[in-house]
């Protein structure tokens, strides 16, 4: 059940992105359907973790790397949970009413359960590892929908804002997962919380500790990270009132108290964790009370309320956990409500500026109405739920123990943050409800549809019942997540609305009193619609931005100017030095005993004396013919082939069907890329540098060449030999190579063809900026070549039935997924070179991109398959059937996997090489394709290489 509750909101997203723009309603009964269906299920589960006990669920993924999908229900996991459904439910409903007739509504569905998905993850993932994962995934799907209106520069910047933030902690919080995982033996949640003591004795616990705290405080946007949640503000208000109130913002928090039992108790935590909290408190809740913007008011004020629960957890004390999860609820509630209104005003009034605003009760009553009790609960008046959390902040600020210091300076920071929360409390309702306006609004103020107010109206409702009666609506939940985090050692609280004259309420009269005489103080002795106020947390990270790219800049210019030469050279160099450094260190290696074994070697036979002939004969021609560019390509194929036939000798089919492909595919590519270079190489400028390249390439092709004959003649008692003994009668399948690619390191193949589709979608999105309009375009094949259209026509459908047959043999003989995608991929690259990009996709129409993806979900599929049955990720089975006719066919479920293979090879070599047939040309041409200027020039300096 736990797996369908994660599984729910990620597969409607998936459908919801997939859909057209006009399918607005559908799209919203979809996206609905998420969190009902996630919060039905998750009912099912209520009883067994209200009695204490906690669900589990594990399958193995990467077991020798401690990676497994391990979903863990406890009762902090249960509420939080709770909360990303119920406010996501009410998100949605409102959503539907906010968008506008522009707003690609199923897009934007689809980015918020992708959302809503991750926050599930992170909430009930069982193992360190998985939880980054879902971790970082919060900070992409964020990105998106901050930037969902991408066409506004706000919220581009915003978003980067927010991603490189938040990703960077996620980064920090992986080195502190590996770091606990070192500690404990184990990246298991239930191994890591259960070690509490041996954290905090090891060592490695103040980095631990800090690395962690480090991801917390990105997204929780504490002090001095807090600047990037106000710029987040430009996404749509759906969005700020889901990722600010109950979702995005609150998972930092949300760690402090999944990682409690475990990382508090020490002297650091103490001061580390406390004192960022009292001091975003403070910042956040001051700077609130000079913003125009509603939804900046809000957000400031969201982060001294993250400043409050951070701070609470900082105290450590089991009171104190209690209050900080007592004050995650409050603040979902009222805080998610009062974002819906800012919302609304915006929707019906065109602006969500206060300066513009005033006197909205008398148009929007009912609107009004919710704000100012949402508005109360977030000022803590009494009978609203703020009031009860803050009640115990008070009450835990003054029984600090054995820090005098730290009981002063927390005492005096909630006492100003009780001031500070009235007056901006105070200034949203009062500029925005009452006094004289609204003034120079877009639109005539009125009530927005009845279903856009009701998810307010519940939420307030909910704010009163809590307040009024605290003990019969929040209680039971409240006990819950105290127990996740606690266990048994819940200390004894009262949930009551009274508790007598005493310390904690005196503080919360003066904060209320003080709260009103600052604010009207402030409007007598200044305009406060007069101050600007900018954000130095901004300007430091935009400056920083700006620095980091003339470095990168800088650097570029230094290192790759454009030349290709220059490039060619460092990376020659980079491959020596890397290679040369374990034989400089003594670790010889394969090459220990190179010089007995060449010594031991006789005569090499023909075939061999054959092919090192050719290698060498092509590798000279190649050296002579060089300006002649064409030429020298063809010559330098006969390099490639003599690899080929090497393999051919050396009994490796599979592997020399993939050079020589390779080789097609490679000299395709050179083809279309003489297209846009002069026919001739420009002669070289001196011998001194002929002399360092020819020195430099002697080098570094000697050192291949040994390292080659060392690996061909080394000892055969390797993992090869266990490989071949355990090929066919574990993995089912006769060709060795196939089988290692798909099973025995499927995992290591997953992520090569992941880089793969990257790499491809990459080239593509780089070489599209050069695209001519069609009608543009280079007119015929870039090098004629004497081959008929009509039989590149023809080699297509031939070639298709190939790469099949080679597909569906290539478990137990030479072929398989890589070589099927190339042999496909070679007929329309060689139509490409032979007719042009334009007459072959008016043909064929291919969508490369979408086979990429498709290849990546397919082996996704074929690797997740495996979970069902409880074995790790990407576990092969088998099954022989015997059909009529055809008799017996045995299949094995790598074939799944390497069909997603297939199709990404296909679709990213396709993607990358197609779009050279379609790029604009970069110098002048002239006549038969001959160049004005016959030197390259470099795109950044413009010096000719």
């Amino acid at each position: 059940m736990l797996e369908a509750i994660l599984a729910i909101p990620f597969v409607l997203a998936l459908v919801l992105l997939l859909m057209p723009e006009r399918a607005r309603r559908l799209s919203a009964w979809l996206a609905g359907l998420a969190p009902l269906t996630g919060l039905a299920l998750l009912a099912g589960l209520t009883p067994r973790v209200m009695e204490g006990e906690v669900v589990r669920n594990l399958r193995p993924w990467v077991p020798e790397l401690g990676l497994a999908l391990s979903l863990r229900l406890d009762g902090l996991a249960w509420m939080f949970a709770g909360l990303v459904l119920a406010i996501g439910g009410l998100i949605v409903l409102y959503a539907r009413y906010y968008l506008g007739e522009r707003d690609h509504m199923p897009r934007f569905f689809g980015y918020l359960l992708l959302f809503m998905g991750a926050m599930l993850g992170v909430v009930t993932a069982g193992n360190l590892l998985l939880l980054v994962v879902f971790w970082e995934l919060t900070s992409i799907s964020s990105f998106l929908l901050i930037g969902f209106w991408f066409q506004r520069e706000d919220a581009r910047e915003g978003a980067r804002m927010a991603l490189t933030l938040t990703a960077g902690g996620g980064l920090a919080l992986l080195g502190g997962a590996l770091l606990l995982g070192r500690i404990v033996g184990s990246f298991e949640l239930d191994a890591v919380l259960a070690a509490g003591p041996q954290i905090l004795a090891s060592p490695w616990y103040p980095l631990a500790l800090g690395l962690v705290l480090l991801a917390v405080f990105t997204k929780s946007a504490q002090f001095p990270f807090h600047f990037w949640l106000p710029h987040a503000m430009a996404a749509p208000t759906p969005v700020s009132a889901y990722l600010h109130s109950a979702a995005m913002v609150k998972v930092g928090v949300f760690l402090l108290a999944r990682l409690h039992p475990a990382l508090a108790g020490s002297e650091l935590f103490f001061y580390v964790v406390s004192g960022v909290g009292a001091t975003t408190l403070l910042v956040g809740a001051w700077n609130a009370i000079f913003q125009h913007d509603l939804k900046g008011l809000l957000a400031y004020s969201t982060i001294s309320h993250l400043g409050l629960i951070t701070l609470l957890f900082g105290l450590g004390t089991p009171m104190a956990v209690v209050a900080g999860l007592f004050h995650i609820l409050n603040h979902a509630t009222f805080k998610a409500s009062l974002f819906m209104a800012a919302g609304i005003i915006d929707h019906e009034t065109g602006t969500r500026d206060m300066r513009r605003l005033g006197g909205l009760r008398r148009h929007m009553p009912t609107t009004a109405a919710l704000a100012i009790i949402a508005s109360l609960a977030m000022a803590g008046i009494p009978l609203l739920n703020g009031f009860l959390s803050k009640e115990m902040f008070f009450a835990e600020a003054l029984s600090i123990e054995g820090h005098a210091g730290m009981r002063w300076f927390v005492s005096i920071a909630a006492l100003l943050y009780g001031v500070f929360g009235v007056a901006y409390s105070l200034r949203f309702v009062h500029d925005t409800f009452f006094g004289k306006g609204p003034r120079a609004v877009e639109r005539e103020p009125h009530e927005p549809p009845r279903f856009m107010r009701l998810p307010v109206a519940v939420l307030v409702l909910l704010c009163l019942a809590v307040g009024m009666l605290p003990q019969w609506s929040i209680g039971p939940t409240l006990d819950t997540a105290v127990r996740g985090v606690l266990g048994e050692a819940v200390p004894q609280y009262s949930l009551a609305v009274w508790h007598g004259i005493n310390t904690p309420l005196l503080m919360s009269l003066a904060g209320i009193v003080g709260g009103i005489c600052l604010y009207f103080g402030l409007r007598r002795l200044l305009d406060l619609h007069a101050v600007v106020t900018r954000s130095l947390g901004r300007h430091l990270f935009m400056v920083n931005i700006e620095a980091l790219f003339r470095l990168a800049r800088r650097f570029t210019h230094t290192l790759a100017n454009g030349s290709m030469q220059r490039s060619l050279l460092w990376l020659v160099l980079a491959a020596v030095a890397a290679a040369a450094a374990p034989l400089l260190a003594g670790e010889a290696g394969l090459l220990g005993d190179l010089g007995t074994r060449l010594a031991g070697q006789g005569a090499m036979d023909r075939l061999a004396w054959v092919l090192w002939i050719l290698l060498v004969g092509s590798a000279l021609a190649t050296l002579a013919l060089y300006r002649h560019r064409l030429i020298a390509v063809v010559v330098l194929g006969g390099a490639g082939l003599a690899v080929s036939l090497t393999f051919v000798a050396l009994s490796a089919p599979d592997l020399a069907l993939t050079q020589l492909l390779v080789e097609m595919v490679t000299l395709s590519l050179l083809l279309l890329g003489l297209h846009y270079l002069p026919q001739r190489s420009p002669p070289e400028r001196s011998l001194a540098r002929r002399l360092r390249d020819g020195g430099i390439a002697l080098v570094a092709g000697a050192g291949v060449a040994l390292l080659a004959y060392a690996m061909m003649t080394s000892p055969r008692d390797t993992i090869a030999g266990e490989i071949l003994a355990r090929s066919l009668p574990e993995a089912w399948g006769a060709n060795v190579v196939n089988v290692i690619l798909v099973d025995f390191r499927g995992f290591d193949t997953f992520g090569e063809i992941t880089v793969y589709g990257i790499a491809g979608l990459v080239v593509h999105a780089l070489l599209r900026r050069a695209r001519m309009a069609p009608e543009k375009r280079m007119p015929g094949p870039p090098v004629p070549l004497p081959v008929p259209a009509d039989l590149a026509q023809i080699m297509f459908p031939l070639t298709l039935v190939v790469s099949i047959f080679l597909f569906l043999r290539g478990h137990n003989a030479p072929g398989g997924g890589f070589i099927a995608g190339l042999t496909l991929a070679v007929p329309l690259l060689v139509q490409y070179v032979i007719q042009g990009a334009q007459s072959v996709e008016s043909r064929f129409g291919f969508d490369y991109v979408r086979c990429v993806g498709a290849g990546l979900l397919v082996a996704i599929a074929g690797g997740v398959v495996p979970f069902v049955f409880g074995t790790p990720f990407l576990t092969s089975g088998h099954a022989d059937l015997h059909l009529p006719l055809i008799g017996h066919v045995p299949l094995a479920s790598a074939m799944v996997f390497d069909a997603g293979v297939y199709l990404v090879v296909f679709g990213g070599t396709m993607l990358i090489l197609s779009m050279m047939g379609t790029l604009k040309p970069s110098r002048k041409l002239i006549a038969h394709r001959g160049y004005i200027d016959t030197r390259r020039r470099s795109p950044i300096t413009g010096e000719a290489d």
